[in-house]
């Protein structure tokens, strides 16, 4: 079970947090006849009313004022503009939605006994876990180790991607990083005796199965027994188990306890079989032979998933990209290969070797790939019920499936709920998204076929080593840009229509930003690449649907346009002629249903105004990130990937995202005192009610004091400093002022010309591996050496001052 020694400290209830800890049920409730009607009918009603507004208001102030001026006919196209994208925004809100009500009222679950027949009957096709981590707590990582291991799958290996620095200097970042590297380990020690158990009555169950078609009452007994035992050892684990907070209780009762329910469950049927077959006077039961041996396989392929730890950055011709992407292209590219460790001057390389036994490390080929976040938790029957999916013969093209996560209930912070409902709705709009064919990637989790990534496989060459792409890192949301290089190769992608993944939402103003600054930052240079796609697939005859790029755009680009948009509607006083109700009637429609949408999640119909208020703090993260994506095809340099902060204690935020809410509230109130004074009526209710719920956000979700803390950690941050990192650079700035020195006394003793230094040898497996006259050869010059000495330097740090510093070779 997770580290009990990781110590973290609770996160302290705020008043106003969920109470609820049950989750959302894994079946979504089938929709009623009158909530798909009003879906249409909320359709229809907000393109009406956006018609009726370009007619009645905007087209008649043109017929009855004609362009009266220069400044009102800007006005007039510039608020029609930014009303248009917003309508259309909310309006691909509402068709997503009203597809995945179409999904939900005709999916039909496949029956358990289905699943354990398919894979009974020679599907056992192995699928690789990988959960990329880096600077996770160690408990944190363990939960969802235990989950993936937990899965129901017949062949199921489970590797932790650990992307650490792997010898960091600090005592308390390595103590976490050895409990990291230690949670695989100790998860394999405690699932080894279930799985030595059930490896061994399956063995058993196999050869009686063969003798009858129908199970005798001596075998289900025996079967009974090892469901019981079962159901005690994961209930055991789940006492053993500590509850720090929501995610642990969500941990707790749905991955221990819901499997130990499962397995006491059908216990309990096997026993009354067993007692209708003793009633009858009869050693035969009525359950087959073949059934109860998909029973006791089920035991085995529960406990017995393989788990181990791999890092990327021991080995120099891997990548060491501080990206999630890379960190999961560095392991797909080693898989189904053999490989030697090979110690050179610049470290360790893997070299291919032909002989899996001579290796040092050998990665086995998968047919499936299931990529994990670190802080997500599946429900046991994940990989069974996506890869039946992927298996049947009409989705043999889909390269993608997956479960939208959800979120825990029972969120600690008013943020964090909100932000859960956020996450819960757009669980909802990707389920409709594969009604249309619009289906994204989302990271979190999915299963993925091996053979679609190797067709969007790309490899370039980087200081002699081969560097594999199957996930794009142009851009921070790597799994967006992987959806359209998927679709480029006639491969689709679909949402499965159930619950069956978690994760965790961030729970303060501090991390939400980093995430959300991330999530705005991509869809535009995307964009592009996804017009081509469309031209591509047409060329192929492919049929792209109006409904289909509408969703997928609107996926991509909302965010500029909302961001934007509602900037222009905060700062600008347009002319209150172009005011009209039929622009509230047209965004009616989609409040309504958010609200609906709400309730049917568990949270309140109210909470569609704190969202409003969230979402318009949120402006500046958002505007931020859009730009930031502006920057990068300017410039063409990719923007660093940024990780979510997932820690137990509050994360600071930026002083421009704390002060920017602010600055919104004091404009919004500006404004209502100017348009209250000239008697505009429609920007003044406007103002007052974004600077009331903008207000509300601030308090609620940033918090007061936390403002003044982040402002004045901003404000003071030059009063610090690190002494290690001061004394480095002086170090480094009196090494370069010594050999400065030095070249300017041999320069006025040979006539002022700088001759080249015979390089001194530093290392004689340098010269080896590098060679000479390349520029990576690390070596000292004698100048070098009598500054050094000067100045009481290493001979490293001459090396740093005096030539180029030998870059790790990616791979």
């Amino acid at each position: 079970m997770p580290d009990p020694s990781a110590g973290a400290p609770t996160r302290r209830r705020q008043w106003g947090a969920e109470r609820r800890t049950r989750p959302l049920d894994t079946l979504h409730a089938r929709p009623s006849d009158r909530k798909l009607v009003s879906g249409r009918v909320a359709i229809i009603l907000t393109v009406a009313f956006w018609l009726a507004y370009v007619v009645y208001t905007v087209i008649r102030q043109f017929l009855d004022y004609g362009t009266e001026s220069f400044r009102f006919t800007t006005e007039a196209i510039s608020y029609l503009v930014v009303v248009t994208f917003l309508t259309f925004s909310a309006l691909m809100h509402l068709v997503a939605r009203q597809g995945a009500m179409e999904r939900f009222a005709s999916h039909v679950r496949v029956p358990r006994a289905e699943l354990d027949r398919h894979f009974a009957s020679g599907h056992e096709a192995p699928m690789t876990v990988l959960v990329p981590s880096y600077a996770e707590e160690p408990d944190v990582v363990a939960t969802t180790l235990w989950s993936a291991a937990l899965q129901e799958y017949p062949s199921l290996r489970v590797v932790l991607l650990v992307d650490d620095a792997p010898f960091p200097a600090d005592p308390a970042t390595l103590d976490k990083l050895e409990r990291t590297r230690a949670v695989a380990d100790r998860i394999q020690a405690q699932l080894e005796v279930p799985s030595r158990r059930f490896q061994e009555a399956l063995f058993s169950a196999e050869v009686e199965a063969d003798a009858a078609p129908f199970a005798s009452t001596h075998a289900l007994r025996t079967l009974v027994e090892h469901h019981r035992w079962a159901d005690a050892w994961l209930r055991r684990n789940a006492r053993e188990h500590e509850v720090a907070d929501h995610v642990d209780r969500f941990f707790h009762d749905q991955v221990l306890v819901g499997l130990a329910d499962e397995f006491r469950l059908t216990a309990e049927a096997l026993e009354a079989a067993i007692a209708d077959a003793v009633a009858l006077g009869q050693d035969f039961s009525e359950v087959t032979s073949a059934r109860a041996l998909e029973l006791q396989r089920r035991l085995a392929w529960t406990f017995t998933a393989e788990l181990t730890t791999f890092e990327r950055k021991r080995y120099v011709n891997l990548s060491d990209e501080a990206n999630k992407a890379m960190n999961l292209n560095a392991y797909i590219g080693l898989m189904g290969g053999a490989y030697a460790f090979d110690e050179t001057a610049s470290g360790t390389v893997l070299r291919t070797v032909d002989d899996a036994g001579a290796a040092d490390l050998v990665v086995p080929a998968s047919d499936y790939l299931l990529t994990l976040d670190a802080d997500s938790v599946l429900l046991r029957d994940y990989c069974l019920r996506l890869v039946y999916f992927l298996e049947q013969p009409e989705n043999a093209r889909v390269a993608v499936t997956q479960t939208p996560y959800s979120s825990f209930r029972g969120a600690a912070t008013r943020i964090e709920r909100l932000a859960g409902a956020t996450t819960d709705i757009q669980h909802i709009l990707h389920q409709g998204m594969s009604r249309y064919d619009a289906t994204f990637w989302v990271g979190a989790n999915a299963v993925i076929r091996t053979q679609a990534l190797r067709d969007i496989e790309e490899v370039e060459t980087v200081g002699g080593f081969e560097v594999k792409r199957y996930v794009q890192d142009r851009t921070v949301i790597e799994d967006t840009e992987s959806s359209v290089d998927l679709g480029m190769h006639g491969w689709t992608l679909v949402n499965y229509p159930e619950r069956l993944s978690y994760s965790a939402t961030p729970p303060d103003f501090g991390s939400l930003v980093v995430q959300r600054r991330r999530w705005a930052n991509g869809g535009l240079l995307i964009l592009p690449k996804y017009v081509r796609q469309v031209r591509e697939r047409r060329a192929r005859g492919e049929r792209v649907g109006l409904v289909e790029m509408a969703l997928r755009v609107n996926y991509m680009a909302s965010i500029t346009w909302a961001s934007f948009g509602l900037v222009f509607l905060l700062a600008y006083p347009y002319d209150s002629r172009l005011l009209s109700p039929m622009v509230l009637l047209a965004a009616l429609p989609y409040f309504w249903l958010l609200s609906s949408d709400l309730r049917y999640c568990g949270y309140k119909r109210t909470d569609v105004f704190r969202i409003y208020g969230f979402n318009l703090i949120l402006t500046p993260v958002n505007v931020a990130g859009v730009l930031k994506s502006i920057q990068q095809a300017l410039t063409a340099k990719k923007i660093p990937f940024a990780r979510t902060p997932k820690v137990r204690d509050r994360t600071a935020s930026p002083a421009l995202y704390v002060l920017a809410p602010f600055a919104i509230v004091a404009f919004s109130v500006f404004t209502f005192v100017r348009d209250y004074g000239a008697q505009n009526w429609g920007n003044a209710v406007f103002a007052a009610f974004n600077a009331l719920l903008a207000t509300y956000a601030i308090v609620a979700y940033i918090g007061v004091w936390n403002s003044v803390v982040d402002v004045w950690l901003w404000a003071t941050r030059w009063m610090y400093y690190d002494p290690s990192a001061r004394a480095a650079r002086r170090a480094a700035r009196r090494t370069a002022r010594a050999a400065a020195r030095a070249d300017r006394r041999r320069g006025r003793r040979r006539g002022g010309v700088r001759p080249v230094p015979e390089p001194v040898l530093e290392d004689w497996h340098a010269v080896l591996y590098f060679g000479h006259g390349g520029g990576n050869l690390p070596v000292r010059h004698d100048a070098d050496v009598v500054g050094a000495a000067g100045a009481g330097g290493t001979a490293s740090a001459q090396a740093d001052a005096t030539g180029p510093r030998q870059e790790r070779s990616a791979a």
